[in-house]
């Protein structure tokens, strides 16, 4: 029977986006922690989940979310270019799509490919559930690692191993009205955290219930891509240990709090927040922490006397242009898959410039290729530009299975410091500790593998 490693919350978007997605055991430690809940249930749905794979002709394909909706809109063309081919798409739920990927690894029932979030991509890869794609892209006409977003790539990569393809990419970066900057004296978005905190001070009228910006105490994408500016990384020692005491995490822990005890945040979570695109519009805040997909809300929100009063700016950083989390959703072979040569058609048809342009044109999804960018709409829209250029300045988040666990504790803590709760240094040394105890089992599987290393030589 297979063992599983402890399922992590999709967190961010599925990326999406929100989100919404890596070496973590050595080549030795490809299973993980056993779940024997998520094991008993796979034994009852695989007998389901995948029957349509006994047609060499079928092409199983999972998708996550919204972008399911969206690809069946490009599939007729993919079949018309390979008329042996028919795909089966299935559209899984954000709030499902965790658990049903490795119920169908522990059952036996894989599809041929999905799409995988790749924050989601280590655990999987760690699993041994994986096709291993580096021969593949090396013989192809199509996919070019060089063209690709490097960050993005390299999430991609486990143990020294290729598993995804970058389907489309995910950042935050800000949203800002630009007639309220022009108003306080401000000519041009903040380019460092010292511009970013004199424009919020001038901005925030918290006796009129007006903030700078809207931070929701309940998302960790914010606090970490403040972390992720800093040159201290927030795992030590390969991933085995916590490093949130260091200068680095401190350093961002104090600016994101600072924000909201100079009250130039409102402490309140996401569903306190209520309409943000509407509170935006009202001049509630003036800077809205977000990504790529809330240009289109923006857009269908608001009206058009007001479209020209807004624009988006890559990420201020400590002393200059700052980097933003590297996240978004990739495409994987199944080591199991019966079709492996058609799924890898299928991705080299979606990794193709004027398809990821039409996607883009589809569904909002930036994609991750550089070519792609000359497309459509991407190549014309000057408020996706500062995207483009964000995601040149682009960081992966620790390349762990547990990360997203870890990252919710982290916002857990750091909520507690925005209520004074907490110091900056009790609110580090806590981060630290949870973080050690949800990586104890990485530890010792890390460390056994080297102790059985150590005795076979």
């Amino acid at each position: 029977m297979k063992e599983l490693a402890l399922p992590s919350s999709p967190g961010s978007r599925v990326l999406a986006s929100q989100s919404r997605w890596a070496p973590a055991f050595a080549g030795a430690t490809r299973v993980s922690a056993a779940l024997c809940c998520v094991i008993s249930l796979a034994m009852a749905i695989c007998l389901t989940a995948c029957s349509s794979q006994t047609d060499s002709h079928t092409l199983t394909f999972w998708t996550i979310g919204r972008e399911g909706e969206a690809i069946t809109q490009l599939l007729p063309a993919f079949e018309r270019e390979n008329p042996g081919i028919h795909v089966v798409l299935q559209q899984l739920p954000l709030s499902a799509a965790h658990q049903k990927l490795l119920t169908a690894f522990a059952g036996d029932s894989t599809p041929d490919m999905t799409q995988l979030g790749n924050t989601w991509l280590p655990e999987l890869a760690a699993l041994g559930a994986l096709e291993p794609l580096q021969t593949r892209v090396a013989h192809s006409s199509v996919v070019h690692p060089d063209d690709y977003f490097s960050s993005i790539w390299s999430t991609n990569v486990y143990d020294g191993v290729l598993y995804g393809i970058p389907w489309y990419v995910d950042t935050r970066l800000l949203f800002y009205r630009s007639d309220l900057l022009k108003a306080a004296g401000f000519d041009a978005p903040p380019r460092d955290w010292t511009q970013w905190r004199r424009m919020l001070a001038a901005l925030s009228h918290p006796e009129r219930g007006v903030y700078g910006i809207l931070l929701p105490t309940n998302e960790y994408e914010q606090l970490m891509s403040l972390a992720l500016q800093q040159p201290d990384p927030l795992l030590r020692d390969g991933g085995r240990y916590g490093n949130f005491e260091s200068a680095g995490f401190k350093r961002a822990l104090t600016f994101y709090v600072d924000t909201f005890r100079l009250h130039q945040a409102p402490p309140i979570t996401n569903i306190e927040a209520g309409n943000p695109w509407e509170e935006f519009g009202r001049g509630v805040y003036s800077f809205y922490f977000s990504g790529p997909w809330n240009i289109g809300e923006f857009r269908k929100r608001l009206p058009a006397a007001e479209q020209a009063d807004w624009n988006t700016a890559p990420l201020p950083g400590p002393e200059g242009p700052g980097a933003s989390v590297a996240g978004g959703s990739s495409l994987v072979i199944f080591r199991k898959a019966k079709n492996k040569q058609a799924a890898w058609k299928l991705i080299e048809y979606l990794s193709r410039p004027d398809v990821q342009g039409r996607f883009y044109d589809l569904l909002g999804d930036m994609p991750p290729r550089r070519r792609s960018w000359n497309q459509g709409g991407l190549r014309n829209d000057p408020k996706i530009q500062a995207f483009r250029e964000q995601l040149e300045r682009l960081k992966p988040t620790p390349p762990v299975p547990e990360w997203e666990q870890i990252a919710n504790e982290m916002q857990l803590v750091a909520a507690q410091a925005v209520a004074g709760d907490l110091t900056i240094d009790q609110a580090a040394a806590d981060i630290d500790r949870r973080a050690d105890r949800i990586l104890e089992k990485r530890r010792w599987m890390l460390d056994h593998a080297r102790h059985a290393a150590s005795e076979a030589l």
